[in-house]
């Protein structure tokens, strides 16, 4: 396989540190001429970021990056595109490994380095598969785990590592002698489109020398993980992806122990009723999100997103069919390549898509719960301007 010119860069990431390293590793045997390009966060109280850059045989180079406003993951983006432009610049670098700390997102720091004028030719999630259920369980703030990227950081445990799985193309996954059929299927069925790579890999044999042929030389070939860390990224349409509006949800599946159910309609949500239902759906499933449509905000297209028994619910701006046709020409073509395969004649793109994902999945009870937030027949058939006078019952949550 080519290797991209100039400097090719890939993203390892995850909060799996063991599997995170354990992939790193792997790289940096896999991939003569490589190097890794690592800030330690957790040294922040101190108030510095420590940058270390190691080859297969060990530290190269280490030094210092200070707090930016009072923020390590501010030093990481400050520090790493000058980092990875020295690499460059010093010739001999055949792959970049930024390994990412523990609660880093591949997201920020994959458009950093692209902002920057490199090249980011992967962007790679390690995983356990026996940790995935725990991981989104947890609704600890990373704070409270030393996990925290700075003094203002409110995420938790949960959404972090959610994003860090859903955003990457690529999942390194761990031989763990723990995982059962259930974690792998949980796995498969959060990121049925991401391309799951064994780190553990061992190399074909060489022919055996038999003394009467001269053995040909040949190249060790690159690992799937090697390969991947190579194949190309596109951080455009990696971030649509992740947008409510147009994000590749999971699809229905059931297998294992462990589902996936997906809730479409065309009736809007009864403001009222959803708002006193969140905490049941919120902890019906492991994760769940997806896009929504409230009666008394018509144009506003609403984004859930749930992990570790804790909701985000925000504007993810409107909905295309409430804006006139001149604005459309300013609405990516990804977007209005989504909202045409949605396009109800009625509604438009309005609607409700979401999607649960857990083990012991109670997929009849979910979805009634749910139909008994939409609109009633008489409400539905009393028109808009009627929805619209229902209680504001998301204004506190949404702090309208």
């Amino acid at each position: 396989m080519a290797v991209p010119s100039g400097l090719p860069v890939v993203i390892v990431g995850g909060l799996h540190a063991d599997a995170r390293r354990a992939a790193v590793a792997r790289l940096l045997a896999d991939v003569p001429g490589s190097v890794v390009l690592h800030h330690d966060l957790a040294t922040a109280a101190a108030g510095t970021v420590v940058r270390t850059i190691r080859d297969a045989s060990g530290i190269l180079d280490a030094g210092e990056a200070p707090l930016v406003n009072d923020c390590a993951c501010c030093a990481l983006r400050e520090d790493l595109v000058p980092e990875l432009e020295r690499l460059r610049d010093a010739g001999g670098t055949r792959l970049a490994v930024v390994e990412l700390w523990d609660s880093v997102e591949p997201k920020a720091m994959a458009e950093v380095v692209t902002a920057g004028g490199l090249t980011v030719t992967g962007v790679i999630t390690a995983v356990d598969p026996a940790l995935v259920l725990p991981f989104l369980g947890n609704g600890d703030d990373l704070a409270d785990g030393g996990l925290a990227a700075a003094a203002t950081d409110q995420r938790t445990v949960a959404d972090t590592f959610a994003r860090q799985l859903e955003y990457a193309p690529v999942l390194a996954v761990a031989d763990s002698p723990e995982a059962d059929d259930e974690d792998r299927e949980l796995l498969a069925q959060l990121h049925p489109t991401a391309r799951r790579v064994p780190i553990g890999w061992a190399a074909p044999a060489d022919p055996v020398d038999d003394g009467l042929t001269v053995p040909t030389p040949r190249l060790r070939p690159l690992s799937p993980l090697a390969r991947a860390a190579l194949a190309g990224f596109d951080v455009e349409a990696a971030a649509a992806a992740q947008h409510p509006a147009c994000a590749l949800l999971p699809a229905e599946a059931d297998a294992h122990g462990v589902s996936t159910l997906v809730w479409n309609r065309r009736r809007p949500f009864h403001p009222e009723r959803l708002y006193a239902a969140l905490e049941d759906l919120t902890c019906a499933a492991a994760r769940s999100r997806g896009r929504f449509w409230l009666a008394d905000k018509p144009d506003t297209l609403f984004h859930w997103d749930a992990a570790g028994g804790a909701l985000c619910v925000e504007s993810a701006g409107p909905w295309l069919a409430s804006l006139p046709d001149a604005a459309w020409e300013m609405v990516p073509p990804v977007r209005r390549a989504a909202a045409a395969l949605d396009w109800d004649a009625e509604h438009g793109d309005r609607c409700q898509h979401l999607v649960f994902t857990s083990p012991g999945l109670d997929r009849d009870g979910l979805e009634r719960l749910l139909e008994s937030c939409l609109l009633t027949d008489a409400e539905y058939a009393a028109g808009r301007d009627a929805w619209q006078r229902l209680p504001h019952a998301f204004d506190t949550l949404l702090e309208v």
